[in-house]
């Protein structure tokens, strides 16, 4: 491709509203272009890198047996209302009549579609198992779009579903497909992390997620190394301390503390660490009544392990001031869990607290040396709150935790959708029966983020051999005022596309420090520079994008050498 021929507009500054690397970096190499909030047009060059991920999301796929289809992205509401979604799914979902009044939604995802062709594809347990996919436009209401293509509104995806007899069969194409992810992230050169996850809307009873560490990512890992442990914070364990709860030392005292309602300013206020304080935080039960949780100050409530207490209220909903006021006399920040009427939750660390500091139930006052069993009774423990570095994983290892970018998840339907759309097969004694599902998604737009998230540096985009949009940047230096170079690199530009090199031939008539900023911006693997003084001398230069090497090197060898160096990295 001639840089000549695209209209092609890069930027040095960064855009205001772009807050994360891989935003800021497409939007500056103009490799997208927003047309409203959460909505992006793929300009040329970003579309040869998302075909890219395609090619090698389908090759793999393909490889696996799965079968490739395309199902409508425009959706009936009553096949969302069979399987109870079009309530719960909630606001994200895009709904939207036909002109005779018709409800249809925009699909987020495809399960109720795929449900309903394999109860009419499918009618016997020698058809089984199967696995179909699609690669395909989803879209998803987001309330708050940001981060470009990481949590845009409208994306591409690969979406596959599989139809099973029995659970050994689902198992089998679930382990399938987790290697299968393995291998698409390996080729696309994303290290990433497969992680155990919560199935959330999506529902079934096992999943997992993989994702692509960066300090970008919106969710939060655990992880040992050297262990087979790796989880999303929502489903991680906090173990309860090893050593016993520590004897009471200090008699409990009501102390005055004015405006200090929040950990830090307590601690301030009363000389002492967040880990010596427990906090209680109401939520809603079942009952309509209030129950408290009650953590170490130090520590944050996980949502999806207080979601499954019995008796608390899906989804967790946490009680407003008034209702806490109402019920505990005081206002938050200065509730606590001596002398309430209602039940108590403690996690497993708050309940290993001894001598502890706790809201007084009354405004502007806390409590200090508080003890369990002395003070308040011995409380319900759970394990309530998401797991920290330092905590011990269930092997004994040591966790650690860092931010990863979710690109693809797979999940265990099970029957979830096919006893509520009564799609069955005959097995071999001739009985019907509901078959068992599987669903795989890969977000590949989204995994097109992630490349640049985990490969920029400060000149821009450093793309890995595979997604690179092109494999060489040629860069013909003043090639308006010397026929020389001008004609060598017509040559070599032919040469390379002989050589079936995908190259972008900068013929423009700019100055080389615009040519080099964009090669380097665009992040194209290698670079090629022909300019009067190299020729002269029988010689080109070449520059390695991501080492930032540069060589001089003869003519007659650099496309055999560029040669070299692509295959070697594919």
């Amino acid at each position: 491709m001639r840089l000549s021929k695209l209209p092609l507009t890069t930027f040095k500054e960064v855009p205001a509203d772009a807050e994360i690397a891989s935003h800021q970096l497409m939007l500056r190499a103009g490799l997208i272009r927003q047309l409203a909030s959460g909505l992006f047009t793929w300009m040329p060059i970003g579309l040869r890198v998302l075909r890219k991920v395609e090619q090698v999301v389908r090759e793999e796929m393909d490889r696996a047996g799965a079968m490739e289809l395309l199902m409508p992205a425009v959706q009936p509401a009553e096949l969302w209302q069979e399987t109870g979604r079009w309530e719960k799914y909630g606001p994200l979902l895009l709904r939207m009549h036909d002109r005779k009044n018709r409800e249809f939604c925009f699909g987020p995802t495809h399960e109720e579609v795929i449900t309903d062709i394999g109860r009419q594809e499918l009618k016997s347990y020698k058809q089984l198992p199967v696995n179909y996919y699609q690669i395909q436009t989803k879209f998803r209401d987001e309330l708050r779009p940001r981060f470009g293509l990481m949590r845009a509104r409208e994306f591409v995806m690969k979406d596959a579903y599989s139809f099973h007899l029995d659970q050994d069969s689902l198992d089998e194409t679930y382990a399938l497909m987790e290697s299968t992810y393995q291998l698409i992230f390996k080729r696309l050169g994303l290290p990433c992390k497969s992680v155990d996850a919560d199935s959330g809307a999506i529902g079934g009873a096992r999943s997992c997620e993989f994702h692509v560490l960066a300090e970008s990512g919106e969710d939060a890992l655990a992880y040992v190394d050297g262990e087979d442990f790796a989880m999303n914070v929502e489903l991680a364990p906090a173990a309860a301390p090893d050593e016993p709860r520590a004897n009471a030392t200090k008699e409990m005292q009501k102390v005055e503390t004015p405006d200090s309602r929040s950990i830090d300013q307590v601690c301030d206020k009363l000389a002492t660490v967040p880990s010596q304080t427990v906090k209680t935080l109401l939520v809603e039960g079942e009952k309509n009544d209030l129950i408290a949780l009650v953590l170490r100050g130090d520590h944050s409530l996980n949502s999806s392990k207080a979601e499954k207490l019995d008796g608390v209220r899906q989804p967790l909903t946490l009680a407003d001031a008034e209702q806490i006021e109402s019920v505990l006399g005081a206002e938050p920040g200065f509730v606590g869990p001596v002398g309430t009427k209602i039940r108590v939750v403690a996690d497993y660390s708050a309940a290993a607290c001894a001598d502890f500091v706790c809201g007084a139930n009354e405004n502007g006052r806390h409590l200090t040396g508080v003890n369990w069993g002395r003070d308040l009774p011995e409380p319900e423990t759970a394990d309530l709150r998401n797991v920290v570095t330092g905590d011990k994983s269930p092997a004994g290892g040591m966790i650690s935790i860092a931010r990863g970018i979710e690109v693809g998840h797979i999940f265990q339907l099970g029957d979830t959708y096919s006893k509520r759309m009564n799609a069955r097969v005959l097995d071999k004694d001739g009985r019907e029966q509901p078959m068992l599902m599987g669903c795989y998604g890969i977000g590949v737009s989204r995994i097109v983020a992630a490349s640049v998230e985990q490969n920029h540096d400060e000149k821009g985009i450093v793309w890995p051999s595979r997604l690179a949009p092109f494999q060489v940047a040629l860069l013909a230096l003043n090639a308006k005022k010397s026929a020389e170079v001008r004609s060598f690199a017509e040559s070599l530009y032919e040469k390379f596309t002989q050589a079936g090199i995908e190259v972008l031939f900068d013929d423009r008539d700019a100055r080389p420090g615009v040519m080099f900023a964009d090669a380097d911006l665009l992040g194209i693997p290698h670079q090629v520079v022909v300019g009067d003084r190299g020729l002269g001398n029988g010689i080109v230069e070449y520059r390695q994008r991501c080492s930032g090497d540069s060589r001089e090197m003869e003519l007659d060898g650099i496309v055999d050498y560029i040669t070299t160096q692509i295959d070697s990295k594919d």
